[in-house]
Order: structure tokens, then sequence, then C-alpha cells
């Protein structure tokens, strides 16, 4: 698809790259607009060492409903697979 054709997205190589490996074109396209995705380099904290709060502040961003009646093992199942 042309760049032109997906303003939105920042890194249209990625967002292919992501697309190829079946991801939904919402998730590929928040993956690929993380502006320190790149840089993270696969140091980010696994999602079973985090606090709840911090769950809660990922659920938030990616958009996750009814994720303050979830309990930590939910919030983490949900974001795995959102």
């Amino acid at each position: 698809m042309a760049k032109n054709d997906r303003k939105s997205i920042k890194d249209d190589k990625k967002y292919d790259a992501l697309r190829d490996q079946g991801m939904s074109k919402e998730k590929a396209a928040r993956i690929s607009n993380t502006p320190d995705a790149s840089k993270k380099g696969g140091r980010a904290n696994p999602l079973d060492d985090r606090t709840k709060a911090e769950l809660l502040k990922e659920a938030k961003k990616i958009g996750i409903t009814g994720r303050h009646k979830m309990n930590k093992s939910t919030l983490i199942n949900a974001i795995r697979n959102h």
C-alpha cells in the first residue's frame, strides 16, 4: 500500500513487516508508530514484572476497555492478545 494512503503510519517498513507476520492493522500501526520502539531493542520489562498500575497505564494506552475490573493476570493476557 502506498505511503500516502496511510498518513498516520510513521514507519511504513516496520508496518508492512508486521502485517506480513499476520498482525492486525491496528496492532501493526500501534507498534510502528511507537516513537521509541526501535530504541528499546527488547529491553522493555516483561509484563509479569510490572505492577498493576503500570499494566493499567499500558492497557489504557492501547485502548483496552474494562481494564480496571481485571486482575493482574487478566490484564497481562489482554495486553498480550490485543
